[in-house]
């Protein structure tokens, strides 16, 4: 599935209220939705200029929807999904945002190399806080401006190539 508007991924968010995902392989089941708003939210904080990494802490629960799959299939297709719609940016935070065990030597160095493995991190950092019940993360319709902020800079870019 590809994720051509912003109607259509914020469908598919709203069909996440309810889903349930246990992080990581373990630990408490959490609502895929709340979970999404949280992370955004708690990176809104952290990077308030970087729209693109809020973005991909919202979306990065979606592969759960998308298909079967442990959660490097759910990050692959979830980065599928938005990647005409987002951008490669979004997409690839959301692809380097499967779940694991450790990483190889090969894997780690591989990780270390790429660009975005310092946002990846703060990605997975503010996923991991957001666990945690109880943070006031707003409501879905609150990222439908920065949804269409990213999408439109995306399409102004791929136009310009």
């Amino acid at each position: 599935m590809e994720l051509r508007s912003v109607e259509e991924l914020m469908g598919l968010l709203h069909a996440c209220r309810g889903a349930r995902d246990t992080p990581g392989g373990g630990g408490r089941p959490v609502d895929v939705h709340e979970h999404a708003l949280r992370t955004a939210a708690l990176l809104r904080r952290s990077h308030p200029a970087d729209k693109e990494l809020q973005v991909a802490g919202l979306v990065h629960g979606i592969g759960l929807l998308l298909g079967r799959g442990d959660g490097a299939g759910h990050a692959a297709l979830a980065a599928d999904a938005v990647r005409p719609l987002l951008g490669e940016r979004v997409s690839r935070l959301v692809r380097l945002q499967k779940h694991g065990g450790p990483l190889t030597p090969a894997e780690a160095a591989a990780f270390e190399s790429d660009p975005l493995a310092g946002d990846a991190v703060s990605l997975r950092q503010a996923d991991e806080a957001a666990e945690v019940a109880g943070l006031d993360a707003g409501v879905l319709e609150d990222w439908r401006t920065v949804l269409e902020l990213v999408a439109a800079r995306h399409a102004r870019l791929e136009t310009v190539d």
